[in-house]
């Protein structure tokens, strides 16, 4: 059995809500290897962990982040949404994938490739994300570990990857299974997958030989990968 790493999407959002320090805290405590979290820019250009344009569903405020500052989001939330900086230190040591919902530019991308290195992170953290953001992430960053979100049976365009330089592939879970597993390992990539929750599904793509799990259950993965030893 290949060795798998564990990611938690979010966090343990079953266990404290998503994108949060609590929430990444607990994840790890729960023997994550890695944890997800989507990051935007508020309307002063701070990063900050948020997976929705709004605050509508989180916390229950029917605001888009982008019309607010760092601080008026931290007011408005008792200062819950974690700053980009503030996760990355709270995970000091653990990686850290960082998502880019919506289509980010090269210069918002920039910003979060800027503090990823103010806060010496470099080594640790890698970027997820279809592929106008993961083109705005290469940009910002030549160095920087990718793996391009993809959503179709049909291979990536080798001109895409190309510009894009991935080192991991990923795909939704339901599209995986052994051949394209072998395919993706043949053409010299990594295999992410997100984010399948039972138990029958993490069995199956274990037995496929993905290279990482992305999951809400991370407290679930974790014991399935120490059940089949991997």
């Amino acid at each position: 059995m290949r060795n798998v790493t564990a990611v938690g999407h979010r966090g343990a959002p079953y266990q404290a809500r998503e994108n949060t320090l609590d929430s990444l805290r607990t994840a790890l405590r729960l023997g994550a290897d890695a944890v997800e979290v989507d990051v935007r820019l508020t309307r002063d250009g701070v990063p900050v962990l948020l997976h929705d344009e709004t605050l509508k569903r989180l916390w229950e405020l029917d605001r888009p982040l982008l019309a607010l500052t760092a601080a008026e989001l931290s007011e408005l939330t008792a200062d819950r949404v974690p700053t980009l900086a503030d996760a990355l230190a709270a995970t000091d040591g653990s990686r850290v994938m960082l998502d880019l919902p919506g289509r980010p530019d090269v210069r918002a991308a920039r910003r979060v490739v800027d503090v990823v290195r103010e806060c010496g992170a470099e080594g640790r953290v890698f970027y997820c994300a279809g592929a106008t953001a993961m083109l705005s992430v290469r940009a910002a960053d030549p160095a920087a570990e990718i793996a391009l979100t993809w959503t179709t049976l049909a291979p990536p365009r080798p001109a895409l990857l190309d510009a894009v330089r991935p080192r991991w592939l990923n795909y939704r879970f339901g599209l995986v299974d052994r051949d394209l597993a072998a395919r993706v390992h043949r053409d010299g990539y990594l295999l992410s997958v997100w984010t399948p929750d039972t138990v029958r599904a993490m069995r199956r793509l274990l037995a496929a030989g993905v290279d990482s799990i992305t999951t809400n259950r991370i407290d679930a993965l974790c014991a399935l990968r120490r059940g089949h030893g991997a």
